[in-house]
């Protein structure tokens, strides 16, 4: 893995300011400016979970903020808890704090496609500290990994290695991951009136396809700078985060045409990459990319209607599971519609634990029977 520190003569050399259409021509990120979102924001708060924007989330406790013209008096654009910004383009944008040794926020999506092994990329995001923020810090980067990273903890995202030694002895080894692009630690990010950016160049390993933006950096290394703040709501520094890219900058092989092909009346499809948290219906955003890919199925095949078929594991009683596999299921139909599919098209039912695939006495078993399944109709 190649990296490289960045300043902002470079970047600016690099990437004149353009139309936001422009921007994202080419842009592998998708919702990079934050706009598209399920429901408008209404709490600031370092307990929760973040929500309401699509395509994005939190990968660990610490709870990232999304803030939008439509939020409450907390999470409005311009003015909101933290202070007052406009947004770099559009009217949304998130937040992070980002030097607290015991807490740290990041954010997290999904590529387009997958990073190609020995191809030049450039990634960006733009970054303005907030007004109510005591500190400033200059440890901001982006982390391409090959795999989903995430942590249950409230602080540093780091890499947990499990390792087996044998005869009983196991650890878990915690390293810092070192983002493929990092700000310069001379540069600290301080700006709080007009928005910086932060970005730069790296050579892919091959097969990058999610992106973590935030402070991977110890404290002691993010050149962490008080602020002359008299108020601020959570010590730390805290930023507003608007328009994410990321872009090959060598040539790529022409791509062959997009056919989409439907399954057969009456096949049954598993969605792979459908999240929801343990015992609850709302589809999370890591299902994003997984629900637009079926998005697009349906508009490429005007005539197809799917039935989505919600299943359960073994575990609780059968009303239980019969309510929470209908609930995922309908929950699935109304995220699609939302994503513009005739609801007509769509139908939906839930089977509980009547339908495993595998046996349930596994904890692995049990992740294989938890599913949405759609089936094409005729």
């Amino acid at each position: 893995m190649r990296r490289c520190l960045t300043t902002l003569p470079l970047l600016l050399a690099m990437l004149p300011m353009a139309s936001l259409e422009a921007q994202q021509t080419d842009n592998m990120v998708f919702n990079p400016s934050f706009e598209e979102h399920r429901d408008c924001p209404v709490k600031v708060d370092a307990i929760g979970v973040m929500k309401d924007v699509d395509a994005w989330w939190q990968p660990t406790r610490g709870s990232s903020d999304y803030f939008h013209a439509c939020g409450s008096r907390d999470c409005q654009v311009p003015r909101n808890k933290m202070g007052q910004q406009p947004a770099h383009s559009g009217e949304a944008y998130c937040g992070i704090y980002c030097s607290q040794e015991t807490y740290r926020e990041y954010l997290q999506t999904e590529l387009r496609e997958p990073l190609v092994e020995g191809k030049r990329y450039r990634v960006g995001f733009w970054v303005s500290l907030a007004d109510k923020s005591p500190q400033a810090v200059s440890a901001l980067g982006a982390l391409l990994t090959r795999t989903r990273v995430e942590d249950s903890t409230w602080g540093i995202l780091m890499d947990r290695e499990a390792r087996d030694y044998g005869d009983g002895m196991a650890q878990y080894i915690a390293t810092h991951y070192e983002p493929q692009v990092q700000n310069t630690p001379e540069r600290l990010l301080d700006e709080s009136k007009e928005w910086v950016e932060v970005g730069g160049e790296f050579v892919a390993e091959g097969g990058e396809r999610f992106l973590t933006i935030g402070n991977f950096a110890s404290f002691n290394q993010s050149g962490v700078v008080a602020t002359e703040t008299a108020y601020a709501p959570l010590s730390g520094a805290y930023y507003y985060i608007d328009d994410v890219s990321l872009r090959c900058l060598d040539t790529l092989p022409a791509a062959p045409p997009d056919r989409i092909a439907a399954p057969e009346e009456g096949t049954v499809v598993r969605l792979e990459n459908l999240y929801f948290a343990t015992g609850e219906s709302e589809v999370l955003q890591q299902s994003y990319k997984e629900l637009l890919r079926l998005k697009e199925m349906l508009e490429a095949h005007p005539e197809m209607r799917i039935e989505l078929c919600g299943h359960t594991d073994g575990q609780g009683t059968v009303a239980y599971n019969q309510r929470l596999s209908e609930a995922r299921a309908k929950a699935v139909a109304d995220y699609l519609v939302r994503l513009g599919i005739e609801r007509r098209r769509l139908g939906w039912k839930g089977y509980g634990k009547s339908q495993p695939v595998v046996d349930n006495s596994t904890a692995e078993g049990r992740r294989q029977n938890r599913r949405v399944e759609y089936r094409v109709l005729p």
